[in-house]
């Protein structure tokens, strides 16, 4: 009787547990006139600069006979190979990819950490959503003294609560975040003074580095309800080099317009995973990312937002093994680190093609 009373009790406690923290990851609806008078707000929410691509007739068949197709595909046979990142850099542009889209970008000292997610899913809850397929390199009180953490929008495989709330802890420096998304961080006891919030085309200077919110085709939401905050691509530079991240975004013709106004890049970190034929407004396709990288003028294309989260029905290797063949038609230069893996800029890896043996 003891012990199921005791199990009893876990479960109840495990319950209250869940019922708890699932509201608290959803965050909480901004609120403003710095949301409502937004160029990019209208009719109540958020919008992209094109309006959206209505799926075909055939859409939900064809990705589901792409998830059947391909399910065996879809998760590595074999681990993922992960690499300790090295110490911190005080000179050069070096990027040091964490898995999915969290990646350290290096500028001459000043390190700036973009979307981090050290969570094992990505979903308001710890006991249901897609999970890791390797862990993070590193925990989180590894990391190096961080400048700024940029977040590109709300969802959970970009917007981390444990991350969070790791970083307030164990770092001093704020978060840059597109316009609404402080509202989260306040729910979860961010300090306000470490919050900056930008709307498209505004910058904020922290030291020697400026960090620009610039346009991406994308939506928001962690909830049921969407587009209640914006989201956003972003320009990290300091005086001497740049670095130009997709955060997560269909193909559109504002990464030309990027590139005429902040361009060229030393590097770019391109989202180049998790698509169907019916999210060409969400996600681009490894060719597209190839064709956003040339359209703002990039040098050393690092693809991410791949091999860390099955969240399409493509096979898991499929967003490299294209984006390569992309490549070389293009004479486009690309570094496909392991997680962790450190990539010096002006002498990156060669490739390995270590996703192959995985």
């Amino acid at each position: 009787m003891k012990r199921v009373l005791t199990a009893l009790a876990v479960t109840a406690a495990a319950a209250a547990w869940v019922a708890w923290d699932v509201p608290v990851a959803l965050g909480r609806r901004p609120r403003g006139d710095r949301v409502t008078k937004s160029p990019q707000y209208r009719d109540g929410a958020f919008r992209n600069q094109a309006p959206a691509t209505p799926p075909g007739p055939d859409t939900m068949r064809d990705t589901l006979r792409a998830v059947s197709r391909n399910w065996h595909l879809r998760k590595p046979a074999g681990p993922i190979p992960v690499i300790e990142p090295l110490g911190p850099v005080d000179t050069g542009l070096h990027i040091t990819w964490h898995g999915h889209a969290t990646s350290l970008v290096e500028l001459d000292g000043a390190r700036v950490l973009l979307d981090p997610v050290w969570s094992d899913r990505v979903s308001p809850s710890r006991l249901v959503g897609p999970r890791r397929l390797h862990a993070p390199p590193q925990s989180i009180e590894a990391l190096p003294r961080l400048d700024a953490v940029v977040i590109s929008h709300d969802h959970y495989d970009h917007l981390d609560l444990t991350a969070i709330r790791a970083l307030v802890r164990t770092q001093d420096a704020p978060f840059v975040v597109p316009l609404g998304i402080g509202a989260h961080l306040e729910r979860w006891h961010v300090p306000a003074d470490r919050i900056i919030e930008l709307d498209w085309h505004e910058s904020v200077d922290i030291g020697e580095v400026t960090l620009t919110a610039t346009p991406a085709q994308h939506f928001s939401g962690r909830g049921f309800k969407r587009d209640g905050t914006l989201w956003a691509s972003w320009v990290v530079a300091s005086p001497k080099k740049k670095v130009f991240y997709t955060g997560d975004s269909g193909y559109f013709a504002g990464y030309k317009e990027i590139g005429e106004q902040y361009g060229p890049f030393d590097a770019t970190l391109v989202q180049i995973g998790a698509y169907a034929p019916g999210w060409p407004d969400i996600h681009m396709t490894p060719e597209e990312g190839i064709a956003a990288h040339l359209d703002v003028r990039g040098e050393l294309l690092i693809p991410v937002h791949w091999a860390t989260f099955s969240l399409a029905p493509h096979p898991w290797t499929d967003p490299v093994d294209r984006l390569l063949v992309e490549a070389e038609k293009h004479g486009v230069a690309v570094a496909i680190p392991k997680p962790g893996e450190h990539v010096d800029v002006a002498a990156p890896p060669k490739l390995d093609y270590w996703w192959q043996a995985c």
